[in-house]
């Protein structure tokens, strides 16, 4: 409650970007994100996962000769799946 009102809890009474977290993520979870982060400058990185796990995502499914395949499913060129693999081979 802010100032001794009872807020309603409907998506057109959301602020800016919390609009598009209410759809994503729902009303309750978006309040736990303003709670944790309110006041703050967040930038995501366009990345999800480290490099390191994607590198070892690669290297576990590498079966000796489907660099095509892991290249067009990781978003990589061939040759950057042949880099990767040679790095953690050592």
């Amino acid at each position: 409650m802010r100032f001794g009102l009872k807020l309603e809890n409907k998506k057109e009474y959301f602020n800016g970007s919390y609009k598009k977290f209410v759809d994503l993520i729902g009303i309750e979870n978006t309040k736990l994100v303003f709670e944790e982060f309110k006041g703050q400058q967040i930038s995501f990185p366009l990345e999800l996962y480290t490099k390191q796990y994607i590198y070892e995502q690669i290297y576990s499914e590498f079966n000796g000769a489907n660099y095509k395949q892991l290249a067009r499913k990781y978003g990589y060129s061939e040759r950057t799946i042949r880099r990767i693999l040679k790095d953690l081979r050592g």
